[in-house]
C-alpha cells in the first residue's frame, strides 16, 4: 500500500471504529437517571417508559434514583455523565426550568448543557379550593379578594416551587394580595386546603383529582391549553380571561449535549416509540398526566419557553430559593 493511503487508512480507523460503534449501539445496558427517590412523579412515568424503552433498544434500561436539590443533583449527574451513549435522564420543570433562575442557580446551563429527547408528560396545575368555600367561580373568587387585599391565604410547596409561581402567576394576572404559607409536600398542601388552613392553592392535578372526585375540593381553573378529560366542566384560566396564566408541571428526558448522535437518535426513538404505545398512554394517563412524545426541536423549543416564563416571574417576584 502507497505511504499516504496507508496514512489515511490509519488516520481514519478511529473514526470508522466509532461509526460502526454508534452503528451497533447500545451493545450493554442504559442508565436512565431520575433525580428523585423511587415512587415519585418523575419515578413512575420513567418506570413506566423503560421496559417498552428496554423492548425498542434491545438491552436492558435500568433506573437509577439520584435525588437531591430539588432534581438538580440528578440532572447534573446526567450532565457529567460520560458521553459514551448509555446515560440519559428525566427532569421536572423545577430542576430544568424554574432552579437556573433562582439565586442558586444550577451547575449546568439546561439550554446548553442538555440534549432535549421528548416531553415525557404534562401534568395540570388546577387552581382549586375546599368543597365549603363560598367561591362556586374564579370571577366569585377574585372578585373578593380585590375587595379584601391580604386577607386571604394560599398555599405552597416552598419558595420556587410550581406551586409557589403558578400562584404568582395567577396573582400579577388577576392584580390580587394574598399571603404564602409553604409546606412541605403536595400532600400536605392537600391536606392544608382540605383544612380551610388556607383559601385557595395550586397543585399537581394527580395529588389533587381523588379529592376533587370526592367532592373534598373545588376546582376553580386550569393552565392548560384546553380543558382536561378528568375534570371537563372546570374552565381554562384562558376561558376565564386571565390568558397569562400558563401553569403546569411537566416531566421530560433529556441526554447531555455531548451526547454522540447515533445514541441519541436511538434513546429518542424508543422514547418517543414508548410514548406512542396506546397502553403506556393509558398508564400515564391513569396518572393524572398528559402523555407527551413530541420531537427533540419541539421539546427544546419548550424547554427554552418554561426557561424563559418562570425566569419573568421569579424576577419580577423577587423570589429567593429557601
Amino acid at each position: 500500500m502507497h505511504k499516504r493511503h496507508l496514512l489515511a487508512a490509519l488516520l481514519g480507523a478511529p473514526f470508522v471504529a466509532r461509526a460502526r460503534a454508534e452503528d451497533a449501539f447500545p451493545t450493554r445496558p442504559l442508565r436512565f437517571v431520575v433525580p428523585f427517590a423511587a415512587g415519585g412523579p418523575s419515578d413512575i412515568v420513567a418506570r413506566i417508559l423503560a421496559p417498552h424503552m428496554a423492548a425498542t433498544l434491545g438491552q436492558p434500561v435500568i433506573i437509577d434514583n439520584r435525588s437531591g436539590a430539588g432534581g438538580v443533583t440528578g440532572v447534573d449527574v446526567v450532565v457529567r455523565a460520560a458521553p459514551d451513549g448509555y446515560t440519559f435522564g428525566i427532569g421536572s420543570a423545577g430542576a430544568l426550568a424554574i432552579a437556573p433562575g433562582l439565586g442558586r442557580g444550577t451547575p449546568y446551563d439546561p439550554l446548553k448543557d442538555l440534549a432535549p429527547i421528548t416531553q415525557g408528560v404534562l401534568v395540570p396545575e388546577p387552581l382549586v379550593v375546599p368543597a365549603a368555600s363560598p367561591y362556586r367561580g374564579l370571577a366569585a373568587l377574585i372578585a373578593d379578594a380585590r375587595q379584601r387585599p391580604g386577607a386571604l391565604n394560599y398555599g405552597t410547596t416552598g419558595s420556587g416551587s410550581m406551586p409557589h409561581l403558578a400562584a404568582a402567576q395567577f396573582l400579577a394576572a388577576a392584580g390580587l394580595e394574598m399571603v404564602g404559607i409553604a409546606y412541605n409536600s403536595g400532600g400536605q398542601l392537600a391536606t392544608a386546603i382540605l383544612r380551610n388552613e388556607v383559601q385557595l392553592g395550586f397543585a399537581d392535578l394527580p395529588v389533587l383529582l381523588p379529592q376533587i372526585a370526592a367532592g373534598a375540593m373545588r376546582a376553580l381553573a386550569v393552565g392548560t391549553r384546553e380543558r382536561l378529560s378528568w375534570i371537563p366542566e372546570v374552565p381554562t384560566f384562558a376561558e376565564s380571561g386571565l390568558p397569562s396564566v400558563d401553569a403546569s408541571n411537566w416531566h421530560g428526558l433529556f441526554a447531555s449535549a455531548r451526547m454522540p448522535a447515533g445514541p441519541l437518535a436511538a434513546i429518542r426513538r424508543a422514547a418517543v416509540a414508548a410514548l406512542g404505545d396506546e397502553p403506556v398512554r393509558r398508564r400515564l394517563h391513569e396518572q393524572g398526566a398528559l402523555p407527551g412524545g413530541d420531537g427533540p426541536e419541539a421539546f427544546g423549543a419548550f424547554l427554552a419557553g418554561e426557561v424563559a416564563k418562570w425566569g419573568e416571574v421569579i424576577r419580577r417576584n423577587n423570589i429567593q430559593p429557601e
